[in-house]
């Protein structure tokens, strides 16, 4: 508990110092652009009304002090659990490494335009093929999901795989269409990295009482990249938060997404993933409802807007109520699934 709370702290107290130093160089990449309206649908009366000028939105790239800082407290205290925390890692750097590339091209480019969506979903695929295909064949993990009401196990087998695969995809890019909106991928992430420590925890204590030397160290090691995630989101908040002086981009909900991920694939708690990550989820749930309601209801739209969140920006709610509504409903629906683990 004490490594844990220090990997938190010292993951907080960097992203803090980075983010100061960072920012401004951010802001000079990106130069003024202005901020992208939300028009989900044209207007129906023929009068138009004057729009108020556009103010310059946030620079983006935040995932790059956030990256670094998880880094650097994972590789401090995570070094005995390292069969964990070090592939969880890299998995995380690989996502947002991809999402800083996609950065970098908007930033640079004058329409905004970054990686084309067939690539980076190319890469995403391949990264998840990757990381699916280790978690399958690690002793440590297995093709085997906990069964939380019951306490057993479920081996699925081969089907493992695509299970995996699928579940990297969806959240990494729930995440990144959840990303334009201040302070909600960080909080939400960081509620649900809190949550996965004590699921580590729990796991972790029950190994070392069954001789599980071995297996407790990693899973103390996957406390530790849940903390380190829990600090940085925690920390990275304070510039986030509405209204935000940067946002996440791709490279930090890529990675934000990914850790998400990684944490349910480590726990082998990817059967309560829709659940705890619900809000992030929502996002793409929201565009596939909408697309539907659009396909059978001759284009009558279900929400006003898709992802679900720019629904009730556009219904008259702040920005800053979303996000905290979001990240207290992760918090309630994590603490509801903590309970099996603490029989």
């Amino acid at each position: 508990m004490r490594n844990i709370l220090l990997t938190a702290l010292t993951a907080l107290a960097l992203v803090w110092l980075l983010c100061p130093l960072f920012i401004p160089l951010f802001a000079r990449l990106k130069g003024a652009r202005p901020e992208r309206r939300i028009e989900p649908e044209p207007p129906q009366q023929t009068t138009k009304k004057k729009q108020p000028a556009a103010k310059p939105s946030p620079p983006s790239m935040g995932g790059v002090p956030v990256l670094l800082s998880v880094a650097i407290a994972t590789l401090i205290f995570g070094l005995n659990g390292m069969e964990f925390a070090l592939p969880a890692l890299v998995a995380t750097l690989a996502l947002g490494v991809l999402g800083f590339v996609d950065d970098f091209l908007r930033a640079r480019d004058p329409e905004g335009i970054g990686l084309r969506t067939v690539v980076m979903l190319g890469v995403e695929l391949v990264i998840a093929g990757v990381i699916a295909i280790w978690a399958y064949r690690s002793p440590l993990i297995g093709s085997a999901l906990y069964l939380p009401l019951s306490g057993g196990e479920w081996d699925i087998g081969i089907w493992y795989i695509p299970l995996v695969i699928v579940a990297i995809l969806l959240v990494v890019n729930a995440a990144h269409l959840s990303g334009d909106m201040d302070g909600l991928v960080a909080g939400v992430s960081a509620v649900y990295a809190l949550a996965l420590i004590a699921i580590f925890a729990a796991l972790a204590s029950v190994a070392y009482q069954d001789g599980g030397l071995l297996r407790g160290d990693n899973l103390s090691g996957g406390a530790i990249f849940a903390a380190a995630v829990a600090g940085a989101g925690i920390g990275f908040s304070r510039f986030n938060l509405y209204p935000a002086r940067v946002q996440a981009g791709s490279s930090g909900t890529f990675a934000f997404g990914g850790a998400v991920a990684m944490l349910a694939i480590l726990s082998r708690s990817l059967l309560l993933l829709p659940l705890m990550s619900f809000c992030l989820l929502a996002s793409i749930g929201s565009i596939v409802l909408q697309a539907f309601s659009k396909a059978q209801e001759g284009g009558k739209r279900l929400f006003r807007a898709a992802p679900i969140h720019r629904h009730y920006e556009l219904t008259g709610r702040p920005a800053s109520k979303i996000a905290s509504v979001y990240t207290i409903l992760t918090a309630v629906i994590c603490a509801v699934c903590l309970i099996p683990y603490f029989r």
